[in-house]
């Protein structure tokens, strides 16, 4: 198996996160091709095992689920961690009421399945689905699973979100903005216009950057969403934001957090942070 995904999520265990999950799923199975039974059981099983982290990985109180998507030759794999309790597979073989399903399902649906304990707690989930007509798609580079878009340690409640190549980046990400920002309460017009600024940025940084991926950092509050793309090359912010401002228009406030191309990352690429809210 390839060392690097070529998608990465850091969720919350929030049972919102399971929807933002979803959406990846979708958007992997139509950008590989997989049929519609194929697609399914790849839905079925991967929300069952998120729908575990969300009611028992941490016993009712927030903690972290973790996604990450390797589309290989002929494979994918599915890798969905926690960092609290646990789940036992043991435990997971009764029907859950979330779904009545259970880990039986999972198991039927995948071609093989594995547990592992993860040092300092938690449980890693290894899900393979054979899929013979699905290509390699080209994985993320050097993937730091704790790092944020610009090099630094993901705060408490972050979203790291981490896609290659470009080409799913840009089916990606408008959909799990938008996501993220249903739960921030934005308004559908201000929707509307986080959905044309995702299309600009991807369109334009798959442009910007030599790596053929995206990797983004966002946080959420009432009204607002903070959003910080890189590592980019030199100049690029300050490209990207006038392109994403002109793409809203005016249906949603873009602000700059820092002046542009001034916040660097340890590996010499700038960083775009914005902040988007409702216009006032």
């Amino acid at each position: 198996m390839s060392a690097s995904p070529n998608v990465s999520l850091r969720l919350s265990n929030a049972p919102e996160s399971v929807a933002v999950v979803q959406h990846a799923l979708r958007v992997l199975a139509a950008v590989v091709g997989l049929d519609a039974l194929e697609a399914n059981d790849l839905n079925t099983a991967v929300t069952e095992v998120c729908n575990n982290v969300v009611l028992h990985a941490y016993d009712g109180q927030r903690g972290p689920l973790e996604l990450d998507l390797f589309a290989l030759a002929g494979t994918l794999e599915v890798v969905v961690r926690d960092r609290g309790i646990g789940i036992r597979p043991h435990v997971g073989e009764r029907r859950q009421p979330h779904t009545g399903l259970g880990m039986p399902i999972v198991h039927a649906l995948t071609q093989h399945l594995a547990f592992s304990k993860l040092a300092g707690g938690g449980t890693e989930v290894r899900m393979r689905f054979t899929t013979p007509d699905v290509a390699a798609l080209e994985p993320l580079a050097d993937h730091e699973p704790d790092r944020g878009s610009d090099g630094a340690a993901m705060g408490e409640g972050a979203i790291a979100i981490a896609v290659a190549p470009s080409s799913l980046a840009h089916a990606l990400l408008p959909g799990i903005l938008s996501s993220l920002a249903k739960q921030a309460l934005f308004s559908t017009e201000a929707l509307d216009g986080l959905g044309l600024l995702a299309d600009a940025l991807t369109a334009n940084a798959r442009d910007l950057s030599d790596s053929g991926q995206l990797r983004a950092t966002v946080e959420l509050a009432p009204g607002e969403l903070e959003l910080r793309v890189g590592a980019l090359p030199a100049g690029a912010p300050a490209r990207l934001f006038a392109a994403v401002a002109d793409a809203a228009g005016g249906r949603l406030a873009i602000e700059c957090l820092h002046q542009l191309g001034a916040q660097t990352t340890r590996d010499a690429g700038e960083t775009l942070a914005l902040r988007l809210h409702e216009p006032r």
